[in-house]
């Protein structure tokens, strides 16, 4: 049992009375609404406005996973390592992360900023929107974080401490298990359409596949490079738009959020570029599945626009590295290259568990069963045809084009 209360919607607003960061925020004594608007996996979070129409967003972790209940405990520290990369994220890209305004160590609740007026990306790109600027967006703030995170940015005592501090064994542990190994390997939770078993059982039988991911879980469990969010990818950046989409859904950004970064430690950088671009995989199988050609093709394009975000804001810092003595301009071409090579690895694992592991997302779940089996198809033979690829050309303009052929070559009508 918990030793800590749960927040519920009728005991919020006495939850706030008590909390003076938040009186700035909100007023306390003229509370409107307030309402339970998580659809996660793992926390409650609610939403709370006042007569003005200020609002602050609450998170609570719970001592367990929350889609299937006490049966799978859970640390709520996790609340704890949210909290700490969003001050270090927020210290270097402040316009990209929510702002937080309090942590709770006892209820392990987090107060952050209203962002209603915003959308997920997921769902924004399942509607056929095209949010331009937010791929860059992505692309920045991974650069900032592997540069002002790293050795290359903090003096090494602190960097010590934060990697000390940063140690987070069982939301790792969910990672390797759901991303790297049960997906090859199965423990009961697999599934897929009956018309993908067979592709399915190809993936899981592929030498080279697995191959790859014991490397790829290798990296992940051993290379603390900087404080990566650990979960990056569309449903975990929120958009705004700046005015209405055009006759093509194409809207510029005036804002980018990147949020829900329990899942940070001290890990490879290249994990918060392959995410994405596995996801930017999903958006483009999607859209091709549905005869949205041209659109799949700017979701493909996404991929190379937020390497270049994340190569120039790594360029831009590189000058203030802390040591130029032995880390010189030979240093970063090889950093740039490693982390490029090793982004078609991650982005292998993280595109292939979405389609047979747990957890899967819904880009190609809410597709029409004879379109989905197409979309599966093509993402598990994708990966397959990645991890084989990743040291020949490991440029993201040669990832999308190879994105492109075998998604289209297994797209089903």
């Amino acid at each position: 049992m918990a030793d800590y209360e749960f927040l519920t919607v009728e005991n919020i607003p006495d939850y706030l009375r008590t909390t003076p960061a938040v009186r700035d925020v909100v007023d306390v004594d003229d509370l409107a609404s307030c309402e339970e608007i998580g659809d996660g996996n793992l926390n409650l979070v609610f939403l709370v406005k006042d007569g003005s129409g200020r609002g602050v967003c609450l998170k609570q972790a719970l001592p367990y996973v929350r889609m299937t209940g006490e049966g799978w405990p859970m640390t709520p520290d996790r609340a704890r390592h949210e909290a700490e990369a969003l001050t270090a994220h927020g210290a270097l890209v402040p316009d990209l992360v929510p702002r937080m305004y309090h942590y709770d160590p006892h209820r392990h609740i987090i107060a952050m900023e209203d962002l209603s007026d915003h959308r997920v990306w997921r769902g924004a790109l399942n509607d056929g929107l095209s949010h331009v600027g937010a791929a860059e967006a992505v692309g920045r703030y991974v650069g900032a974080v592997a540069f002002g995170t790293s050795a290359l940015g903090m003096d090494r005592e602190a960097l010590a401490d934060a990697v000390a501090r940063s140690v987070n064994p069982q939301l790792c542990e969910i990672t390797e298990d759901l991303v790297f190994t049960e997906p090859l390997v199965d423990a009961g939770r697999n599934s897929c359409l009956p018309a993908n078993e067979p592709d399915a059982a190809d993936f899981s039988a592929d030498d080279a596949m697995m191959r790859a991911m014991g490397h790829a879980k290798w990296l992940f469990m051993t290379r603390a490079e900087a404080l990566v969010h650990g979960d990056l990818h569309t449903g975990s950046v929120m958009v705004r738009g700046a005015g209405a989409p055009d006759a093509h859904g194409r809207v510029e950004c005036d804002s980018v959020r990147c949020f829900d970064s329990e899942f940070a430690f001290y890990g490879p950088l290249a994990f918060d570029l392959g995410a994405p671009w596995a996801n930017y995989v999903a958006a483009a199988a999607r859209a091709f599945a549905v005869g949205e050609d041209t659109r799949a093709d700017w979701c493909l394009s996404l991929v190379s626009v937020t390497w270049d975000a994340f190569e120039t804001e790594f360029r831009r810092r590189w000058p203030d590295r802390r040591d130029p003595r032995v880390w010189t301009d030979a240093t970063l071409a090889d950093l740039l290259l490693t982390w490029r090579s090793e982004a078609w690895l991650f982005a292998a694992a993280k595109m292939s568990r979405r389609i047979v592991g747990a957890a899967k997302n819904t880009d190609v779940e809410t597709l029409p069963p004879e379109l989905r089996e197409g979309a599966a198809r093509g993402i598990l033979r994708l990966s397959r045809q990645v991890v084989r690829e990743a040291g020949v050309e490991s440029s993201p303009q040669a990832f999308s084009r190879l994105a492109r052929q075998v998604l289209l070559e297994n797209r089903t009508r």
